[in-house]
């Protein structure tokens, strides 16, 4: 079972935005204030892919096959995780924490956990698989501290 101590540190993303968030109080009346925001912009795919894909030597004579197209927003979106497990190791190392629960989707976790590093991973007591960036600081205290009961 894990509990949202107090000076547990949450922190809450998806591929263009997080929340870093402190709870203030205890793990019975959670209150989680925002440490920092960090936000990008990352246009569709569409808008920024402007070239058709290559185009490579196939097999006979005067072939080629099309290659697959890059996904930039997924590519962008890998890219903000990287930046979130810099941010937080650099807060490990500075003892910001010694607690943090980390909520995201899916995608998220795994780019995140490629990238933990050891300070952040020995401070990590949960991870949850959900989105919660867009949702009401008070309502997000209130479903981790219930996920987080039945873990």
């Amino acid at each position: 079972m894990t509990d949202l101590t107090h000076g547990t540190w949450v922190l809450l993303a998806d591929g263009e935005k997080a929340l870093f968030l402190r709870n203030d109080l205890d793990e019975i009346d959670p209150d989680l204030n925002v440490v920092r925001l960090k936000a990008q912009e990352n246009p569709s795919d569409a808008e920024q892919g402007v070239e058709p894909p290559g185009r490579i030597p196939d097999t006979g004579v005067q072939h080629r096959s099309a290659m697959q197209e890059a996904d930039w927003h997924q590519l962008a979106k890998d890219r903000f995780a990287d930046e979130l497990a810099d941010l937080l190791y650099s807060y490990a190392r500075k003892r910001a924490f010694s607690r943090l629960v980390v909520c995201a989707p899916a995608k998220v976790l795994g780019e995140l956990r490629k990238q933990y590093h050891k300070e952040v991973r020995d401070r990590l007591v949960a991870e949850v698989d959900k989105d919660f960036t867009n949702h009401p600081l008070d309502e997000v205290e209130r479903i981790l501290k219930e996920d987080l009961k039945a873990a």
